[in-house]
């Protein structure tokens, strides 16, 4: 089992997909946290540190992508999603330019860092977007994949890492398919339907839940725009009951989407479970438990919403 942090998968995968000529990465000087600067020491002529002028350098990725070129625009989540968000919306989503923001340092596992760095509102700001696509990787092999995927994707992607190393839940042989829900453990009772960093914590949750005789279906959703909506539906259907779990808001993030599926395919009662308030600094173990993002917590929702 190894343990890396999806920020770093991002590095790899960049200098994996750099020998391509086409490809450049922008930075905010944030190059060794967001390890773009692996991309930097194998491509310099390729790689822009773009400074502390994040809404800039997401105009110049716009600029380099109106000219042909394949740009991967990299900064922590709350300065990509947050900071730029109306350089983001105007010159790349309007224009559906081949933009790819890496955005590193996402949710409340940012630890120490506090509520200023701590995002919990970038997927809902970007789904609020046209056209752009939305990954949260879940371990190192899909995020690698996704970042390989995005490459050949013609238009603006968005891709949320973590600073926390995780386990890798996908095996040797997985392949990253963009858009389709993976079904991780099938399961009659209820669903819990996880993203990112959550998913480790999901399977954890249902193997808590089968202890106490509860079959609970875990599914792993990386691609939130395009959802899944076939594989929701059914869950809905087959266990008529769904836990969702994200590192983010409640308000317009993974639970939402799920929930929007629901509404409009097979309504049935949907727990969400995630964030409502600014983060705080802290080991990011301790913010779990502090924000309910523990497999405990996840089990005992699902507990309650069979009763």
């Amino acid at each position: 089992m190894a343990k890396r942090a999806t920020r770093e998968s991002y590095g790899i995968a960049l200098q994996e997909i750099g020998k391509d000529e086409n490809i450049v990465v922008l930075d905010a000087d944030l190059s060794k946290s967001t390890k773009t600067e692996m991309f930097k020491k194998q491509y310099p002529e390729r790689f822009i540190n773009m400074g502390i002028a994040e809404g800039n350098m997401m105009c110049v990725a716009a600029g380099l992508a109106s000219c042909g070129k394949t740009v991967f625009a990299s900064s922590f989540a709350m300065f990509a999603a947050g900071r730029a968000f109306e350089q983001i919306r105007n010159s790349i989503g309007y224009t559906k330019l081949n933009v790819k923001i890496g955005a590193t340092h996402a949710g409340i596992s940012v630890g120490e860092d506090g509520g200023s760095h701590q995002c919990l509102e970038d997927i809902a700001l970007m789904r609020t977007i046209p056209d752009m696509a939305i990954i949260n990787p879940a371990d190192d092999i899909e995020a690698q994949q996704a970042v390989k995927w995005a490459a050949k994707h013609q238009g603006p992607v968005y891709m949320r890492f973590g600073r926390l190393a995780v386990d890798d839940i996908n095996s040797a042989d997985y392949q990253f398919e963009f858009g389709r829900g993976v079904l991780l453990k099938d399961g009659k009772d209820v669903t819990i339907i996880a993203t990112g960093l959550m998913v480790e914590k999901a399977l954890a949750a249902a193997e808590m839940l089968e202890k106490d005789g509860i079959s609970a279906r875990v599914i792993n959703i990386h691609t939130i725009k395009p959802i899944d909506k076939d594989i929701i539906t059914k869950a809905a259907k087959e266990t008529g009951a769904i836990v969702t779990v994200e590192e983010h808001s409640i308000y317009g993030g993974l639970g939402s989407a799920v929930a929007e599926v629901v509404c409009e395919n097979a309504p049935c009662p949907v727990e969400i479970i995630g964030t409502e308030k600014f983060g705080i600094s802290g080991k990011p173990a301790e913010l779990f438990e502090l924000y309910g993002l523990t497999a405990e917590n996840i089990a005992k929702n699902a507990k309650e919403m069979l009763k």
